[in-house]
């Protein structure tokens, strides 16, 4: 988690009617470079509402069969390769220039691009949400925390509109599964919560691992379901491209419907685009039938911190 960082300048302008031209342009010399890489794209963010004030910057996202091909396309022809940020799976660039552009890059049926349709296609219909969105970020812009970044991948400003976001996504219907990288308040605190509930209450003592949350070779995985969270995973990331699966729960409403599996799925092919080539974990007894319905099978746990685990519990593993 980052430490507090001031940013100099945001800047909000009123709608310009020439932003959709700008995405056309830009549009035509990704869909050349990409050839028969790209499946679809399309204008989002704020500048693809007209009527709306926004940051003067193209948002775009590419639909693709395979997101790694298209790094070095598209670093051919100016942008710059961002990475993830806080979605797994998302492969993000930027150009800079005459005009600014952010391109997310996700392969297809992944669930982000949706989220984004979604999204616009409401203020797009509801001129008064809209509105209200344009006023949110103008009354952001006169707070100092919106220009800082604070424990957070994000500033003040792209936090303090996460609220809005996610009501216009309720009432919109969006209901997918997806996953992120913890990053959001809310997002700790539910992890926090979650490993309580379900793991530590058990025991009777605190949380010993909460350390974790601020370490490099741990990544901590939220699952929601539309925008709501149901589910939680902690991975860590150890030396021979090997992870361990610390901990994955379903919040109890939600089980029994796939979305276990789901998330373990995503997790895996997250790995595996970071190079892993396995994946860990102790089994605790009511789990490992779970486990070998989705390919796990006795695998020696090799802990290279040398943490013993629960003697009840069985070392699994997956070859990804």
């Amino acid at each position: 988690m980052p430490s507090e960082k001031e940013i100099r300048n945001i800047e909000v302008v009123p709608y310009d009617p020439r932003w959709p031209e700008y995405f056309a342009s830009e549009a035509s010399q990704i869909k050349e470079a990409l050839g028969d890489q790209c499946i679809a794209i399309h204008h989002v963010g704020s500048t693809s509402v007209p009527g709306l004030a926004a940051k003067p910057k193209i948002d775009s996202i590419v639909v693709t069969k395979n997101p790694e091909v298209c790094i070095q396309k598209l670093e051919a022809i100016g942008f710059k390769y961002r990475g993830e940020y806080n979605i797994p799976l998302h492969y993000g660039f930027s150009k800079r220039g005459e005009r600014e552009v952010n391109l997310h890059v996700y392969k297809e049926g992944n669930p982000e691009i949706d989220l984004n349709l979604t999204f616009r296609d409401y203020l797009r219909s509801h001129p008064e949400v809209r509105d209200a969105y344009g006023a949110l970020k103008l009354e952001l812009l006169k707070k100092k925390a919106s220009f800082e970044k604070k424990d957070s991948l994000f500033t003040g400003y792209n936090l303090g509109k996460d609220a809005f976001i996610r009501s216009v996504l309720e009432r919109a219907g969006f209901n997918r599964l997806r996953f992120v990288i913890c990053t959001h308040l809310n997002e700790w605190e539910a992890a926090k919560a979650l490993r309580k509930r379900y793991f530590f209450d058990k025991i009777s003592t605190t949380d010993p691992y909460e350390w974790t949350f601020k370490h490099s070779e741990h990544t901590h995985f939220i699952l929601y379901k539309g925008v709501e969270i149901v589910g939680y995973a902690h991975i860590q990331l150890w030396p021979e491209s090997r992870a361990a699966l610390r901990i994955i729960v379903i919040e109890k409403g939600f089980r029994n419907q796939g979305f276990a599996t789901q998330f373990l799925k995503w997790i895996e092919i997250w790995l595996q685009s970071k190079r892993y080539t396995s994946l860990h974990t102790e089994a605790s007894p009511d789990s490992v039938g779970f486990y070998k319905r989705v390919g796990y099978r006795a695998m020696p746990f090799k802990d290279p911190d040398g943490y013993a685990g629960d003697p009840r519990d069985t070392p699994m593993g997956k070859l990804l």
